[in-house]
């Protein structure tokens, strides 16, 4: 069995397990052993998405998690958030470590696009004006990365993106959480968390929570790579 945990990167929409290309070179220089997730669907704009569902890609993370010779930290951006809290409700005793990167972990029932019509099959990466407008900052990001991120983003299955969250398994919140901010700084999400807000109003029953300033924009692993597999080693360490 390695004695380093196993570091399990789990992209957001539209990404593959490219996106973490940076972030994990530094953890493997570090001696991590790392796998960068493309989670059903992800993988080319070619591959059917009509049927993939939230299963489908809680159900990849697993496999991987029971796969690893070693302790596993979960690590997931954005609207993987959502899937490492699935995976780590499932199986606890697995997860060393919980970290969200611009992003937290979900509560019981969450679904990410409820109004997303029943007949729309896949999500196009928008316009960065778009994201932008929605709270996804581009901020950081130079002419060549985001021509980057366009030509290799993969439309997001539908499905995932509007079927609820089921949790069962409290032992969860025993799990070690960091949470990289990088859209938020740490000062305004301890406020929001202390108002109860919903998108960080699951942290609060957490037993261990780290919040980490990586200010940049929703795109910390491509805007600030050193800072964010800093963090992450940091947890995996802890």
């Amino acid at each position: 069995m390695s004695e380093s945990p196993t570091i399990v990167l789990v992209p957001g929409y539209w990404l593959g397990g490219w996106a973490w290309d940076a972030v994990a070179a530094r953890l493997r220089d570090q001696g991590f052993p790392v796998t960068q997730v493309t989670l059903p669907g992800l993988d080319s704009v070619e591959t059917p998405r009509a049927s993939i569902t939230l299963e489908d890609h809680l159900d990849a993370v697993a496999d991987i998690v029971r796969a690893a010779d070693s302790p596993v930290v979960l690590v997931g951006h954005s609207g993987a958030g959502e899937i490492v809290t699935g995976v780590a409700d499932r199986m606890p005793d697995a997860v060393a470590a919980l970290v969200f990167v611009d992003s937290g972990p979900s509560n019981d029932g969450t679904v990410n696009s409820p109004d997303l019509a029943e007949d729309v099959t896949e999500v196009a990466l928008p316009p960065w004006d778009d994201l932008t407008a929605a709270g996804s900052s581009i901020d950081g990001l130079d002419e060549a990365t985001l021509l980057r991120f366009r030509e290799l983003a993969v439309p997001e299955p539908a499905g995932p993106m509007r079927e609820a969250l089921r949790l069962h398994d409290e032992g969860r919140y025993a799990i070690p959480v960091t949470l990289v901010c990088s859209s938020f700084p740490s000062e305004q999400v301890r406020q929001l968390i202390a108002a109860g807000h919903p998108w960080f109003a699951e942290l609060s029953r957490y037993g261990s929570v780290d919040l980490v300033d990586v200010i940049t924009g929703h795109w910390p692993m491509w805007s600030k790579p050193d800072d964010t597999a800093a963090a992450i080693a940091n947890a995996a360490t802890a």
